[in-house]
């Protein structure tokens, strides 16, 4: 996606502030061209961040309206992290830190239950893979790689929850818990960003028999 210049984003304000505009409207109120608008609008639709449909009008031809798409409120700023933050402190003033406990591990077991079909029977370089697929769609920005020894090496760059993780290590144990879980290896997390470290990073091994 190319940078969105100062008049694009513009755009995106009006259309987010104003709802739906024509090229004209946005031309009035940008104090520019048609055609100069047509061009901001080439770009910002290839990128998915606006969206035409045909306005049929009493007089006149049929023109097109221009509003945005659910891919550009991403663009504009989001709060989820305090709100967690808030229902969480409530709930641990009015039911102890054993009710953050009690939740975080309910989460652990309901994606446990929610994603084991797709590790079934995969070899363990498979649920890796799979794994590392998941949390990248969720915004981690995973790398992994496998190791000459069979372990795996497993690194997310980003934490979408990182402020809810620094005030509430559950998190972090219940992510873990979880990829123990659905990977049925051996996972240490060697370096975590709640407590310091650049990124969150894992090494997985495969399970050991037990021994009788």
């Amino acid at each position: 996606m190319e940078e969105i210049t100062s008049t694009r984003k513009h755009i995106l304000y009006l259309l987010k502030t104003e709802g739906p505009m024509t090229v004209s409207d946005l031309a009035a109120r940008l104090g520019i061209t048609e055609m100069a608008v047509r061009r901001h609008l080439q770009t910002l639709e290839r990128d998915n961040l606006i969206q035409s449909r045909l306005l049929r009008q009493s007089m006149g031809r049929p023109t097109n309206q221009y509003d945005l798409t659910e891919h550009a409120e991403n663009l504009f700023p989001k709060n989820y992290h305090t709100f967690a933050l808030d229902i969480l402190q409530d709930l641990e003033k009015a039911e102890g830190s054993s009710a953050i406990d009690h939740l975080f591990q309910r989460r652990e077991k309901r994606m446990t239950e929610e994603y084991r079909s797709l590790f079934e029977g995969e070899s363990l370089e498979e649920r890796v893979r799979t794994l590392a697929e998941l949390q990248d769609e969720k915004g981690y920005m995973v790398r992994w790689e496998s190791r000459t020894d069979g372990s795996f090496v497993l690194t997310e760059f980003n934490c979408p929850i990182s402020e809810v993780a620094c005030c509430y290590n559950q998190a972090c144990s219940a992510e873990i818990n979880w990829f123990r879980s659905v990977l049925s290896a051996d996972v240490e997390r060697v370096e975590c960003k709640a407590n310091g470290g650049r990124n969150c990073t894992y090494i997985i091994r495969p399970r050991e028999a037990v021994k009788s």
